[in-house]
């Protein structure tokens, strides 16, 4: 028990798991979406799209939350525009923007650094233990921001996401749900930054939904059980970081990917050894 109490007398430490708990929510419930869609390289895309605008908001002193978001809304609408005002198919939309996104902001995280002389690798894979009591608000708000529109839409993205030409026959503005969907996924990567960074987020976000998948067959089901594998495998990372001074952001997405292997292994009806023994 002194154990797990011991990292809570720190105030890092508690704003930390604040955060923590907060995206292992969030991406959990959004990583469901992206899963039953088979959207993983959106998430990817948007993702590393968010790099110029990090550097940019550091550059101008300007919020980080704000700079990452105005990034991911534009790669978010130009991945949408090219997608649809021309033949390209969504997929190769996706790579055209993800890479000239990422690698503008590689160009400029690399000039900043040498002017400077500072290190923004915490862009790339997160430092939690940073964040600030303003950064557990700004997480705080996005979360509810997105949770609220998730709940609020929940039977239009369920049988978007299911079945989108029926979604399309029935009335449903599929394009604007489309538009939706990628703009509450670009909130949560921006919520998700500060704990695991741009390069592991994507696995924040599909790992836990795939876990879930892997052991119930329904949207809401599904959500709940990858919220619970996100909260674990936030809490659990933050706890292997702070007694073997691990780096967080890595620490928890091996956690969840634990838990995933776990289940891949002996879910009841698709697990490795489960199934195999049952034949």
């Amino acid at each position: 028990m002194n154990a797990l109490l011991e990292p809570l007398q720190y105030s890092f430490m508690q704003r930390s798991l604040m955060v923590a708990v907060i995206v292992g929510i969030l991406c959990a419930v959004v990583g469901c979406y992206l899963l039953v869609q088979r959207l993983a390289l959106l998430g990817d895309a948007i993702s590393h799209s968010v790099l110029p605008g990090l550097a940019i908001a550091f550059l101008t002193d300007t919020n980080l939350f704000i700079g990452a978001f105005i990034a991911g809304i534009i790669s978010t609408l130009c991945i949408n525009l090219i997608h649809t005002r021309s033949n390209i198919k969504e997929d190769a939309a996706m790579g055209i923007v993800f890479s000239a996104f990422f690698a503008l902001g590689i160009i400029l995280i690399t000039t900043i650094q040498r002017e400077n002389k500072i290190d923004l690798s915490h862009f790339l894979f997160g430092n939690i233990l940073t964040v600030t009591f303003n950064d557990v608000r700004d997480t705080l708000i996005i979360a509810i921001f997105v949770l609220v529109v998730v709940g609020l839409l929940y039977k239009e993205l369920l049988f978007y996401s299911f079945d989108k030409l029926g979604a399309q026959a029935v009335g449903l503005p599929v394009k604007l749900l489309d538009l939706s969907l990628m703009v509450l996924i670009g909130m949560t990567i921006i919520a998700s930054l500060k704990s695991v960074g741009v390069i592991l987020v994507l696995a924040l976000l599909i790992t836990p939904a795939a876990t879930a998948y892997l052991l119930v067959k329904r949207l809401h089901q599904m959500m709940f059980i990858a919220v619970g594998v996100g909260v674990i495998s936030s809490i659990s990372g933050m706890y292997l970081s702070y007694f073997y001074n691990l780096p967080s952001g890595p620490a928890i997405v091996l956690v969840a990917t634990g838990l995933f292997i776990l289940a891949f292994l002996f879910s009841p009806s698709q697990g490795l050894l489960t199934v195999n023994s049952k034949n």
